[in-house]
């Protein structure tokens, strides 16, 4: 079974065909702060309506962090394809990763390093930054990415942001109208270790 999904994968790939992904106009200025010297027309749709989802997530979410969240997600999504260097479909790349051709650039590398990203630029005040996971475990299935909810509410109110999906085009939807992914909220579980006895002293 195993056999058969690889070659159907490769099948599929080799007839929609590959190639490298390079976006323009990004880079990290200083402070970790992305920059973006042009965006498209749909880039700054997506970034201004992002920026409303979010507000719209609680009725004391702040502006300014909702417009650090969708601007730096959109733009550092970008710089993140450029530093993975990254190939197109996202299933060849998973392939060139896992086979050490690329360094990162699985789902859970978007995720990990958006957050990672965000929780740098600000303490965030009115949004909680979680790690999503749909189909837990199961290994050509499961997909990662980052949930922002308001403060403090459920992790089924929040929206999901993908960079992966698209290729670094970032993907966003609301957890609840999400129609590929079932999602729900990782939980890390920590091994508990046994405590052992420290001999008195004599």
């Amino acid at each position: 079974m195993l056999k058969q999904s690889i070659i159907l994968l490769f099948s599929t790939l080799l007839l929609t065909g590959c190639g490298s992904v390079h976006y323009n106009n990004v880079h990290m200025g200083n402070d970790n702060i992305p920059v973006a010297t042009k965006l498209s027309t749909e880039q700054k749709q997506s970034i201004s309506e992002l920026k409303t989802a979010l507000l719209n997530l609680g009725e004391n979410t702040s502006e300014a962090e909702a417009t650090l969240i969708a601007y730096d997600s959109v733009v550092y999504s970008m710089i993140l394809a450029n530093q993975y260097k990254l190939a197109s479909p996202p299933l060849y790349h998973n392939y060139l990763v896992n086979t050490k051709r690329r360094p990162r650039g699985l789902c859970y590398h978007w995720q990990r390093d958006l957050i990672s990203h965000l929780k740098k630029r600000k303490n965030f005040k009115t949004f909680d930054l979680k790690e999503g996971v749909s189909a837990e475990g199961e290994y050509w299935n499961e997909h990662n990415a980052m949930i922002v909810t308001a403060k403090g509410q459920p992790f089924e109110t929040g929206i999901v942001l993908d960079g992966w999906r698209n290729s670094g085009k970032l993907f966003w939807v609301k957890v609840t109208k999400e129609t590929k992914h079932h999602w729900k909220q990782r939980v890390w579980k920590t091994k508990k270790i046994a405590k052992k006895s420290i001999p008195k002293a004599s």
